[in-house]
Order: structure tokens, then sequence, then C-alpha cells
């Protein structure tokens, strides 16, 4: 038991050690709940700083970090911060259910395949939460910040 909760660590770190060291956000094309196509290159443009949310409608975690992604937003949104949420979900009427539930105000995409999704060995995604905060050019400016960090680095850029 103890060599199977040590591979695991290792390959946690392992993947922390790829997530991190990812310095340009690589595009993807998902659809919207109503089917329309979203390019994360062209979302981008125009704007400070883009969080990219990775994310569950089971995910308690996820949904409980959602608020506080609302509060940043309705405070920086004008200053040109944007959100772009890309769901790990496999169940669209749960999906729809989640971004109904939480009034999300900006962008949702999903391929609904879950963790078998491409974008989830492009992004190094093992877990959700994961959120990856990059600038109008795709630039990394931070990974997985939450709460008062992900405020204050906001606030930061959005001066």
């Amino acid at each position: 038991m103890k060599k199977v909760i040590l591979f695991f660590m290792l390959l946690l770190s392992v993947a922390g050690i790829d997530a991190q060291s990812l310095k340009v956000a690589p595009s993807f094309t998902m659809n919207t709940p109503d089917g329309k196509s979203i390019v994360l290159a062209d979302y981008v443009k125009g704007h400070k700083a883009v969080l990219i949310d990775f994310w569950a409608s089971w995910c308690v975690p996820c949904r409980k970090e959602g608020k506080n992604v609302k509060a940043i937003y309705a405070d920086y949104h004008s200053k040109g911060f944007e959100v772009l949420s890309v769901s790990m979900d496999n169940d669209a009427a749960k999906w729809k259910k989640a971004i109904e539930e939480e009034s999300y105000p900006w962008a949702q995409v999903s391929d609904l395949k879950a963790f078998k999704s491409p974008i989830c060995k492009q992004y190094s995604i093992m877990a959700v939460p994961c959120l990856y905060l990059v600038d109008e050019n795709l630039n990394v400016i931070a990974i997985n910040l939450r709460g008062e960090a992900l405020r204050n680095k906001i606030a930061e850029i959005c001066k």
C-alpha cells in the first residue's frame, strides 16, 4: 500500500512540474452548451488577463472557487479580465444545470469527454479545479492561483 501511495505522490509531483513548465497555453476549440465554437486564441484577444477555469459540475471545490471568480469578474471584467470555463463533465444535462445554478456570466465550453479529453494532456490536468491565467498572447502568467492570491494578481494586471 505504501508503494502505491508513494507512486501516486510521485505521479502528482511530476504532473505539477509539467504544468508549471507550460509557458504558452495551447489553443483549442470547444463548443458552448448551445453548440457555438470558441477558439481560445481568438477568445483571449484584447484582454489583459484570461482565466481558463477547468472545472466540473460535480466538483464541490470547483463550484466554491467559482463564487470567488464571479466576485473577481464583477470587479475586473471592465478593466480587461475575462474567464473561459472548460468543463470536465461527460453529462451535458448536469453541466448545463450547474451553469444555470451558478449563473456564470462568462463563456462555458466542453467536449464532454471528461478526463479523456485531449485537453487534459495538453494542460497536464489530473484534477479539478485547475486554473490557468494567461495574457492575450496565451503566455501563461500563473497556474492554480485561488482566492485572494488570484484577486491580487488580477488587481495587479488590471490596474
